[in-house]
């Protein structure tokens, strides 16, 4: 079985999920292929190759057309519509609307509203359906079967957003990641975003320590800005031990 571990030491956000994904070897005109799938249009998805610190990593670029997109604001169902009218495979349907559903869960919790008055802004929902949607086609592409993942680094102090001023990590963040391995190491600002939160909380089978494999392959995935710690993301893939993977990690998904 191929099993990914998601090594969170900075932190992880949707865009550092896919360079991750992209610097262990999946195939750019292949995920971009998947992603036009969506029927979305006015945006582009790239890949830079950058350092950060003394290690080099792929930073994913989805370039959203200001312009076209700025007007509107989308609703939980009019993304679930999106996913579930395209072209991609139905099991990366069925996974990418999960995961959306518990990113706007936990902002209905935060903000004390009904989970269909939660808005996604028109950009933020582009870039964010690309990387929902690009890492679950991502995975299948790499043939992983089984996803593990690290606890997660938060960072700490304050985050600036449309909602002003947050403490890290930011209150929907801090939802979906109840129940699972959390710390805060290296210098303020946020490190988990709640679309990494959401992804790989929803996509992983166990939290802690990388489950016993035979390592194929390591990916980086860069995030924008620069740290003290290296700010990239880690995903190690290979095949699970025989015997091994049950019960990896400790944590179960659903505990």
């Amino acid at each position: 079985m191929r099993v990914a571990y998601f090594d969170c030491f900075s932190g992880a956000s949707g865009d550092m999920i896919i360079g991750s994904l992209l610097d262990a070897g999946l195939d750019l005109e292949k995920l971009k292929q998947e992603v036009s799938k969506l029927n979305l249009t006015h945006y582009d998805l790239r890949i830079e190759q950058v350092m950060k610190g003394a290690i080099g990593g792929s930073k994913a670029i989805i370039s959203v057309d200001q312009e076209y997109h700025h007007q509107h604001h989308r609703k939980l169902s009019d993304i679930k519509k999106i996913i579930a009218n395209s072209e991609v495979e139905e099991s990366v349907k069925q996974q990418s609307i999960a995961i959306f559903i518990r990113l706007a869960e936990a902002e209905a919790k935060v903000h004390r509203i009904d989970i269909e008055k939660v808005h996604f802004h028109e950009v933020g929902a582009m870039d964010t359906i690309i990387d929902v949607v690009g890492t679950v086609a991502g995975l299948r592409l790499l043939g992983v079967e089984m996803i593990y993942c690290s606890p997660f680094n938060v960072g700490n102090g304050t985050v600036e957003c449309a909602h002003g001023i947050l403490p890290v990590p930011a209150p929907a963040t801090a939802q979906l990641i109840k129940g699972k391995p959390v710390y805060s190491a290296g210098e303020e600002g946020e490190l988990l975003t709640p679309t990494g939160a959401a992804i790989l909380t929803a996509l992983s089978k166990g939290f802690g320590p990388m489950p016993p494999m035979m390592l194929e392959k390591v990916g980086y995935g860069a995030g924008t800005l620069e740290r003290a710690i290296p700010n990239l993301l880690r995903v190690l893939i290979g095949e699970a031990l025989e015997g091994e993977a049950k019960g990896a990690c400790g944590q179960d998904k659903n505990d």
